[in-house]
């Protein structure tokens, strides 16, 4: 199966303030969409990979980004339709077997989904999903400026694209 990386990158929007510096990144076939217990290999791979799995459920249907942590989304069952960076980034349509990496800042929000959608969720050791709403005070956005990304890339380990893409942006 041929994996497909698509990097996005996102203007501030209202209250969300995106990441100056990293793309998000869209991993689209990632993982056989018809594999047994699909549930348990993106969770043993994210894990792996230095990405410990934290929640399997769905993604919230209003805008939101997290200012203490980067986040992997992996689609484990269904399809959905996600808006990416507010009202002024991308519709983005997931199915089983993609994965997403959002960095700190980016806005997200569930437009549709199927009856059987499933994501797992994953935040790098000492970052969490912290749910924000409101526009980032000085102190955050210095904070998702400067926050540490781990050394593997969620779905490939060692050399994967997250960190070249980002590598290539982490001095800016």
């Amino acid at each position: 199966m041929q994996t497909t990386v698509t990097a996005l990158r996102f203007e501030p929007w209202w209250f969300v303030p995106s990441n100056p510096r990293l793309p998000t990144l869209i991993y689209e076939g990632a993982f056989a969409p018809d594999a047994a217990d699909l549930v348990t290999q993106m969770e043993r791979r994210f894990s792996e990979n230095g990405w410990p799995p934290q929640w399997r459920d769905g993604i919230y249907d209003f805008d939101h980004y997290h200012s203490q942590g980067h986040e992997v989304l992996g689609i484990a069952a269904g399809h959905a339709k996600l808006m990416l960076g507010g009202d002024t980034g991308r519709e983005v349509d997931v199915t089983a077997g993609n994965v997403l990496v959002l960095p700190a800042g980016t806005g997200h929000r569930r437009l549709s989904q199927s009856d059987d959608f499933l994501v797992i969720g994953a935040y790098p050791p000492g970052q969490t999903g912290d749910i924000v709403r409101e526009k980032p005070t000085s102190a955050m956005s210095q904070r998702i400026a400067i926050l540490s990304f781990p050394p593997r890339d969620p779905v490939v380990g060692e050399g994967g694209p997250m960190l070249r893409l980002w590598a290539d942006t982490s001095a800016l």
